[in-house]
């Protein structure tokens, strides 16, 4: 067994205020949590409107399956939200 953690760091200046960044990231943590069963949180730049840092932890069989899962997540991101990933970091334990 692998665990496998992934940071990714968003972007997005159409965000006017604190709460539309979190209604934003509420839908994105529900939405990843039903799709992939992942623990998600965010993780950084709690005070910025702009920007966000999710955290992402997964546990798998191997680390192909963790690729794989962490592909999913970030193709999920890309098409359905209006959000830029600036920054991915992926670690395996």
């Amino acid at each position: 067994m692998m665990i496998g953690m992934m940071v990714i760091d968003l972007f997005n200046d159409q965000f006017h205020s604190l709460k539309e960044k979190r209604q934003l990231l509420s839908s994105l943590k529900k939405r990843l949590k039903n799709k992939f069963n992942i623990a998600v949180a965010e993780s950084a730049y709690q005070e910025l409107w702009q920007k966000a840092q999710i955290a992402i932890v997964s546990l798998g069989a191997c680390r192909a399956i963790l690729d794989s899962t962490f592909k999913g997540i970030e193709d999920f991101i890309f098409l359905n939200y209006t959000v830029q990933i600036t920054q991915l970091k992926i670690q395996y334990f």
